[in-house]
């Protein structure tokens, strides 16, 4: 089973307000350190080298990789011998097939001539753009340096090069963000034909300066300007049906794709396929199959293990191991549930029975019952999925499945 392969790169050119990611502003004398802490760690997963105490081996690892990702960050701010040596090392010691999908993240701005060429150089055949809003006050409020005719001349050179398969992010909710300036990034991102875009919905927590300030009452980062929950839950419902009626077709809770154009590389986290993370609060699943015979828990009833990087840079680069963890059989299917349901086509519940048997069904009953007289899920033949305000309580949703106790034996 082909593996999936992300790696972090936590530097930024700015710190965005809303930023609630593992990602911050950082000398260049750090990333060189950094690029050869992660080259160290890919040498090692494939290696008898001591990175992990569970980790995969060599012999049992399936060293095909279909999807590679670097995200952050902004993974363009490396030079460009850095971000050469990284995909260097990956292929070194995977089997990148030819058909591989390889997206890099980039922020507006970033691609300079010798930027782009890199990427096209190491086989980037994907690009992700941290856009958020083609409004340029909306933009600058919350930290992002571009204009919205940076996006498009970015857009037009990756064109150029021959980087069609390009995403663009939005986000609702961001200060000052009104009906009608949501409708122009709509519009925007429309207009641009990228074949791919991902909307998310502010997402206010202690983890960012924006939701500090928000959650405090105050006014730094334009806080006071910030849409309430309703606003934003409608901003976010517009883009639905707007980027639908394009023929950007919703196939996840945030995601919309033409035909063909779906993240390949992020369904496997949706669908539990394997993959390996690198870097700084990077995560890293795999089945028991694919993780080393001396691992203690391959043979203790365990269905996958998952293991993260620490989330913090001098740590990481430091060597220090980050968390791991065992997957149960139960865990395994309330991961099912929360992943698959973010997906348009749902949990296909009688395949999920025959892979967990029916009594763990069986225990799910009522939480599903009363989430579909809730109006949250919806039932059509064996797909159990979310309705379109399930799309919005998703988080409540996720949880009812979760903890939920076990059948009896």
């Amino acid at each position: 089973m082909a593996l999936g392969l992300y790696v972090s790169v936590p530097f930024c050119r700015t710190k965005c307000s809303y930023c609630n990611f593992a990602s911050d502003v950082f000398s260049r004398a750090v990333f060189a350190k950094y690029v050869e802490r992660v080259c160290t760690d890919i040498h090692s997963t494939t290696s008898d080298g001591p990175m992990y105490a569970d980790k995969p081996r060599g012999p049992v690892l399936d060293r095909n990789v279909d999807s590679i990702y670097l995200g952050g960050g902004t993974p363009t701010v490396l030079e460009a011998d850095q971000l050469q040596g990284i995909f260097a090392t990956l292929r070194q010691e995977f089997s990148v097939l030819p058909e591989a999908e390889i997206t890099v993240e980039c922020a507006p701005g970033t691609l300079s001539a010798p930027a782009l060429e890199t990427l096209l150089y190491c086989g980037v055949n994907r690009v992700s753009l941290g856009v958020q809003s083609f409004v340029d006050q909306e933009a600058a409020s919350v930290g992002r340096i571009h204009k919205r005719t940076t996006v498009h001349t970015d857009i037009a050179r990756l064109r150029a090069a021959g980087i069609t398969n390009i995403n663009v992010d939005l986000i609702a909710g961001l200060p000052h963000q009104t009906a009608d300036s949501w409708e122009t990034s709509l519009s925007e991102t429309i207009a641009t034909a990228a074949p791919h875009a991902s909307v998310y919905m502010l997402e206010i927590d202690e983890d960012s300066r924006l939701g500090r300030e928000l959650m405090a009452g105050g006014t730094r980062y334009h806080a006071h300007f910030v849409p309430d929950e309703e606003l934003t839950a409608d901003l976010y419902t517009a883009a639905c049906e707007r980027l639908n009626a394009a023929g950007i077709a919703q196939y996840e809770i945030s995601n919309f794709a033409r035909e063909g154009f779906e993240s390949r590389h992020n369904l496997k986290y949706w669908t539990r396929l394997p993959y390996l993370g690198f870097g700084v609060d990077a995560h890293s699943m795999l089945p028991t199959a694919m993780v080393a015979p001396a691992n203690s828990h391959a043979d203790a009833g365990f269905e996958a293990m998952r293991w993260s990087t620490p989330d913090q840079l001098e740590e990481y680069v430091a060597g220090k191991p980050g968390p791991q963890s065992p997957v149960t059989a139960r865990a395994a299917m309330e991961e099912i549930f929360f992943l698959g349901l973010r997906l348009n086509r749902g949990v296909n519940v009688r395949e999920l029975e025959k892979r967990v048997g029916s009594p763990a069904m069986r225990s799910l009953d009522d939480v599903i019952a009363q989430t579909i007289a809730d109006g949250l899920l919806e039932k059509s033949g064996d797909a159990l999925r979310l309705t379109s305000r399930g799309r919005l309580l998703s988080n409540e949703v996720f949880e009812r499945f979760l903890g939920e106790p076990a059948p009896a034996s």
